[in-house]
């Protein structure tokens, strides 16, 4: 999967280069799970799809633009940690046609991350800023994906899928 990761804020330090490297890491890891232990949603033709031909953009935002974003786009004055915009759409006939045709790329969205919001959580949670930045690169995916957690049943298949992609990549819970 082809990922663009461009840092818009200056308020907390992000290496470009180190993190698209561990997002790039991540995001084969989500598609190993999901052929592992395959959702309803998805079928493996598209996942293989997703993973040999997608593209993904990834923002790294101050606060104020991912309260701007927060509030234009889901009606929430307030700074998120992270939103996720999926252009993936189930019944989407131009995606069943770009699944036919095997060299066409495929957008799959594009994932906003707020850099200070993931440092003050970092603190909060007790782990370190890189652990943060993965799991809300991981979240936002998964999101992407057509994953959700608004009932227990949804929770309980994405956090589970969240935490075994980060222990995996090297990315474990230090505390709850």
């Amino acid at each position: 999967m082809k990922t663009i990761v461009s840092n818009q804020q200056t308020q907390a330090k992000v290496s470009i280069t180190q993190y698209r490297k561990v997002v790039e890491r991540l995001a084969d890891g989500v598609f190993e799970n999901l052929l592992k232990r395959m959702p309803a949603h998805l079928s493996k033709q598209k996942v293989q799809a997703f993973a040999q031909r997608g593209s993904l953009s990834v923002s790294i935002v101050s606060n104020q633009k991912i309260q701007s974003l927060n509030k234009k786009w889901r009606q929430k004055n307030s700074a998120t940690d992270v939103l996720s915009f999926s252009l993936l759409v189930e019944d989407d006939e131009s995606l069943a046609f770009a699944l036919l045709i095997e060299d066409m790329p495929l957008d799959l969205g594009e994932i906003i991350i707020s850099a200070p919001r993931a440092r003050l959580q970092a603190e909060q949670y007790g782990h370190s800023f890189d652990r943060e930045m993965a799991f809300l690169f991981v979240h936002g995916f998964l999101h992407v994906l057509g994953f959700d957690h608004m009932t227990a049943h949804e929770e309980k298949e994405m956090f589970s899928r969240q935490n075994e992609i980060l222990l995996n990549a090297g990315f474990p819970r230090l505390s709850q």
